[in-house]
């Protein structure tokens, strides 16, 4: 199967991308085709300019020389894994630039007859790998919006076959070392079945 894992995370030297290196190892270990999105790595500007903007909705003009390439593996891609950090209860704000600028109209959905249409084709299947600074009680406080992106919004826009894959590791930082070495385990089984 062909894999996008798409990584964001500024740090070549933290947890996070100790995880990203275990989902891409295990994935080619089982034989995927693995294309490797670094979005800090790869300098991916998250900012959606204004002449972006003003072209939002004019297909295919939308689709701009500076997303076309990214628009391309994404739809190449039969599946996705999301590696990265829950920053203050989201997405990395590269990582939410991601989806601003590429999942435009004519990529990830059409306005047919004032009706939201989806033409993104689905993908097999998605999974997020994410830390917590914070423990699951206190994302659970406040209804955890970073589970309910992963496990309901991606679900929407990439309608995979079965459910969003979850593997997060919450309260990171007060994780003992045996703690957050079986949460790598756990990354690694997953992404073997993957």
């Amino acid at each position: 199967m062909r894999v996008l894992v798409v990584h964001a995370h500024p740090v070549e030297t933290s947890y996070n991308a100790a995880l990203n290196a275990i989902v891409l190892e295990e994935l080619e270990a089982a034989g995927h085709a693995v294309d490797h999105l670094s979005l800090y790595g790869e300098g991916f500007d998250a900012v959606l300019s204004r002449e972006e903007r003003l072209l939002y909705h004019d297909v295919p003009d939308n689709l701009t020389p500076a997303i076309r390439s990214y628009v391309e593996r994404v739809k190449a891609a039969e599946a996705i894994v999301f590696v990265y950090p829950v920053w203050n209860f989201g997405l990395p704000a590269i990582l939410k630039g991601f989806f601003d600028r590429v999942f435009v109209p004519g990529v990830a959905f059409e306005m047919r007859g004032g009706t939201l249409v989806r033409v993104l084709p689905p993908k097999r299947k998605i999974a997020v790998v994410t830390t917590y600074g914070g423990k699951r009680s206190r994302a659970w406080l406040v209804g955890d919006p970073p589970r309910k992106v992963a496990t309901r919004v991606f679900w929407t826009v990439f309608r995979p076959a079965g459910p969003v894959q979850y593997l997060a590791l919450y309260d990171m930082n007060n994780n003992t070392e045996p703690q957050l070495e079986a949460f790598k385990d756990r990354v690694r089984r997953a992404m073997a079945r993957f």
